[in-house]
């Protein structure tokens, strides 16, 4: 994590895991052509378990092929296994991820005799592939989708009928998708206290590194975890860029502030253990107006419980919730804590507050056994809540998640779109406008996105306001060749903002039906906007 022209403490908390598992079988087909090509001497070794997964490329090297001779090859003795020893055909494979779930495959028959081989590629979860190529040629680009992310054993048998030689090999691949574990919300880092790091400020352009796996029982395997970052007692304006470590520092933030100011927010999304299904935003809870809950701002050191399955579609099986989650009008400073109910409020934060601030953060919280959760107000004096749910967790879902995609494996975050430095000038968006966002360039796999990851910044703020995501029923063609009508205007918020404040927060945004997200000024003044992409939820 970096800072920016200023000195400033850290909080970090935990509260959930993406980790890899095993795979359940199932009846996914082969997608994509399985193209020749001529064959060319195979990569001498392959590279190991950390170089895939930065690269995105698993492989399998010639020198692993194994060679029998076919059974009823004519001789009864050695002779027949001796040809099989002494034929030349290899099998180099590779396995490129396309998507949390799919794989772009490559066989080389490399040494191969010039005759027709019958390729048999086994997936690893009860399917396979059928081929027929000559030796000497390639196989390009079959495409598979598996049932469910994990780790799978892709074995390739190519059979020379002419020469009774048969070669196999086999390739361990490992889907970018990962599972969501619920874990309780748990303090890893306090720069004040001395936790996880040196009792200090964090300086100017200064990291600190966080050690994740192995802490408070995260196991060694884990693949993401769900952070809620919060910046206090700063010096100065800046922002705060959290990343794997052993990776170039992004240019995206997660967090921006000012001088004084304490500011949360949610950095990373997890994958649903049995995966994610996204909501057209819904609100939930509204003291303001007694909407979920009692009506009148929550007490000081006050509690309340929200229903969460049962309503709009959420299951009794879901086991977490995605919410955004706002304060209006404190009386004093404090913070907000969403957690599990039938569990003790942790000493974490999900959004901190300081008196007459309107403030949002994004939250995934577990759902306790009967289907609630549990809001706390840390101030001593009352406050106005309201929670919107954009989707859930649970056995039933429809999507798993995925920071990597072809063409910017090392790239998440990656920062789509800034309107202040567009090609052609600035564009901000115009006082209660909204603006349609194109995200079909970032699904390049064949099945539909349920949900993007993004984290949305507002700059250049000259009033209060709020921004509203949701999905836009329209094409860009139909924006192209005449502006439709207007979408209806949505009711829920993502972020807000006051004059002169750069405000930042995650959103998992659903898109229309031809990918296209709207972002709503749902103000009086025009802003602008800074997008960072950082995942995607792929549809089952």
């Amino acid at each position: 994590m970096g800072g920016r022209c200023a000195v400033a403490r850290l909080v970090v908390s935990a509260a959930a895991l993406a980790v890899g598992a095993g795979f359940l079988p199932g009846t996914a087909q082969a997608a994509g052509p399985a193209t020749p090509g001529v064959s060319a001497p195979p990569p001498e070794s392959a590279p190991d378990e950390a170089a895939a997964s930065e690269s995105g490329t698993f492989r399998s090297p010639a020198e692993r092929t194994v060679r029998t001779a076919l059974p009823g090859a004519g001789a009864k003795d050695a002779s027949a296994q001796a040809s099989a020893d002494a034929s030349n055909l290899e099998l180099a494979m590779w396995a490129d991820i396309r998507t949390a779930r799919s794989v772009s495959f490559g066989v080389n028959l490399y040494n191969g005799a010039p005759v027709p081989h019958e390729v048999t590629i086994d997936w690893g979860d009860g399917t396979t592939h059928q081929a027929t190529t000559n030796g000497g040629e390639i196989l390009r680009d079959v495409r598979h989708t598996y049932p469910r992310p994990g780790d799978y054993t892709i074995t390739v048998t190519a059979t020379d009928s002419v020469n009774h030689v048969q070669a196999v090999n086999q390739l361990q691949f490992s889907t970018a998708g990962s599972f969501f574990v619920p874990h309780a919300p748990t303090r890893l880092l306090d720069t004040r206290a001395g936790t996880g790091a040196a009792k200090a400020k964090v300086g100017a352009y200064t990291p600190v590194r966080l050690k994740i796996a192995g802490s408070a029982k995260v196991p060694a395997g884990v693949a993401a975890v769900v952070l809620n970052v919060t910046v206090t007692n700063t010096t100065a304006a800046g922002h705060v860029s959290v990343y794997p470590s052993g990776r170039e520092r992004p240019e995206s933030s997660n967090l921006n502030y000012d001088a004084g100011q304490t500011v949360p927010n949610q950095v990373i999304v997890p994958v649903g253990k049995d995966g994610y299904t996204s909501l057209n935003p819904v609100r939930f809870v509204d003291t303001r107006e007694g909407l979920g809950t009692a009506r009148g701002q929550v007490a000081g050191q006050g509690t309340f419980d929200v229903q969460i399955t049962g309503r709009s579609g959420i299951p009794a099986g879901a086991t977490a919730v995605a919410l955004n989650v706002t304060v209006t009008d404190p009386k004093q400073a404090g913070h907000l804590t969403v957690f599990p109910s039938g569990q003790t409020a942790p000493s974490t934060s999900n959004l901190n507050f300081t008196p007459g601030q309107t403030v949002a953060n994004s939250v995934i919280v577990p759902v306790g056994t009967d289907g609630k959760i549990n809001v706390r107000n840390g101030a001593w004096a009352g406050t106005d809540v309201i929670i919107d749910v954009v989707g859930y967790y649970g056995a039933g879902s429809k999507a798993a998640f995925t920071s990597t995609t072809p063409g910017i494996w090392k790239g998440a975050p990656w920062r789509l779109m800034d309107s202040r430095r567009l090609p052609a000038g600035s564009w901000p968006c115009l006082a209660g406008g909204y603006y349609p966002m194109d995200m079909d360039s970032m699904n390049r796999g064949d099945l539909p996105i349920e949900a993007y990851v993004l984290n949305l910044t507002v700059a250049g703020t000259t009033g209060a306001g709020h921004l509203s995501v949701a999905p836009d029923p329209y094409s860009m063609d139909a924006y192209r060749n005449g502006r439709p009508t207007p979408p209806p205007r949505p009711t829920t918020s993502a972020l807000n903002w006051t004059a002169g404040k750069d405000i930042s927060n995650l959103v998992q945004a659903k898109p229309g039906p031809d990918e296209i997200v709207d972002l709503w000024n749902q103000s009086t003044r025009e802003v602008h906007y800074v997008v960072d992409w950082f995942g995607e939820y792929d549809a089952y």
